[in-house]
């Protein structure tokens, strides 16, 4: 199998995904056997409203980073992209999380051959505390 690591994984986020998930700027930063590490840096566009209170990003957001960097770590783990559809995706919110950088980590729980299983952990950069998880079940659409 090929290398495929956070180089590659960067070039398929501007070959197949949409420009809107593009504009995210989801940075992979490293990869294991079992999942990858990526980063959503700083961007006030992915806070929600509520006036002059304080940024927190918008679960939309997390949600979408959640299932990209999932098919991005998939990739890695399969050493190529292969294409699948989300048949599943449920996000916990553990605690705000405010407008800055942000660590997540990417766990294959299973990665079959029809199906595959992640599971996302969301932290604020440099804290050990989740903001958020989110569980998302694939179904690969080729062998």
């Amino acid at each position: 199998m090929t290398a495929y690591g956070p180089s590659e994984m960067t070039a398929l986020l501007n070959e197949v995904f949409a420009p809107w998930i593009q504009s995210l700027n989801i940075d992979p930063l490293s990869t294991s056997a079992t999942g990858a590490t990526f980063r959503l840096p700083e961007n006030s566009a992915l806070v929600r409203g509520g006036g002059d209170g304080p940024k927190v990003i918008c679960g939309q957001a997390v949600a979408a980073v959640a299932d990209t960097a999932s098919v991005l770590a998939l990739s890695s783990l399969n050493g190529r992209f292969r294409n699948c559809t989300t048949v599943d995706l449920t996000t916990h919110f553990l605690r705000p999380m405010m407008l800055g950088e942000v660590d997540i980590r990417i766990e294959a729980v299973s990665n079959g051959r029809r199906m595959a299983v992640t599971r996302a952990e969301f932290r604020a950069m440099g804290s050990d505390k989740l903001a958020a998880t989110a569980t998302c079940a694939f179904a690969y659409l080729e062998d």
